[in-house]
């Protein structure tokens, strides 16, 4: 169920509910740098060049054409802890067969692990 804090609409009641233990970490000084929705790209989109007419002169004219998009994930929230540590965290009511190949990707193309939070 959507729900909404501070003028922020996150997905759910939980994903909001952590938003606000956050909140108190980062007021507290004990986590900075908190950001929502961050994306980060897994694969790279994909393009090829393709034939698209001759021009004026008689020559073949062409045009990159994307034939795959990029492969993004985008986490609920990342912030550095005291230690200096980057965490990438997820809140999960349940694990998505989608979810569990870009935590995977994650691991292997920026060496991130991602925190889960449990619901």
């Amino acid at each position: 169920k959507k729900t909404t804090v501070d003028g922020i609409t996150f997905d759910s009641k939980h994903e909001a509910y952590r938003y606000c233990e956050l909140d108190l970490l980062l007021k507290a000084g004990k986590i900075k740098d908190l950001e929502l929705q961050k994306e980060f790209e897994l694969i790279p989109a994909q393009y090829e060049w393709v034939e698209n007419g001759v021009d004026r002169k008689g020559q073949s004219k062409r045009k990159k054409v994307c034939v795959e998009r990029a492969v993004r994930y985008k986490a609920d929230f990342c912030y550095i802890t005291e230690d200096g540590e980057y965490i990438v965290e997820d809140v999960k009511g349940f694990r998505t067969k989608e979810y569990a190949i870009k935590r995977k990707l994650m691991l292997l193309v920026h060496g991130i692990k991602i925190r889960e939070v449990k619901v």
